[in-house]
């Protein structure tokens, strides 16, 4: 049964997108929407995905809170930058930051947490030296922004991951 059905919640959860999406829930598209959420959990299941265990669930939500926070705040900050135009010197620029986050999960949680925040964007990921390379729309202080990830992101990710 497991083979057949390796991850039913996501298969649930994708069927029920589909139908959503076509706004329909006649006989042909949930036939349709059930054998294309099996074949995307079989695609999941081939791609052998590390299973994690989050540790400390309480601080999902303090962190949950924490990138709420960030995301409407940079919102604020790239309307300002773009708002501004030309009138103030351009401080965009490329940061490289070592981290220390081992787990793979927690890896892409970062990876989303940093691309839903506005203003930065993750260009690349050194798995050897464990360094990322970020580009951030308005770097005046790199240590401001290194600070932050490494506290406000990285910390609560290893207390949850690992």
């Amino acid at each position: 049964m497991k083979y057949w059905f390796p991850y039913p919640l996501l298969a649930l959860f994708l069927l029920i997108i589909w139908l959503l999406v076509n706004q329909s829930v006649s006989l042909g598209q949930i036939l349709l929407g059930s054998v294309l959420s099996l074949s995307l959990c079989w695609v999941v299941l081939s791609l052998d995905p590390q299973k994690s265990r989050i540790r400390k669930p309480a601080l999902v939500v303090t962190l949950l809170g924490h990138i709420i926070l960030d995301v409407a705040r940079s919102n604020l900050a790239v309307a300002r930058v773009i708002l501004r135009g030309r009138h103030r010197k351009q401080t965009s620029g490329f940061l490289r930051l070592q981290l220390e986050l081992q787990d793979r999960n927690a890896l892409a949680v970062l990876a989303c947490i940093l691309a839903a925040t506005p203003g930065t964007i993750w260009l690349e990921f050194d798995t050897a030296k464990r360094t990322l390379l970020l580009h951030i729309l308005d770097l005046v202080d790199e240590q401001h922004w290194i600070d932050l990830i490494k506290m406000r992101y990285e910390a609560p990710l290893r207390e949850i991951f690992e």
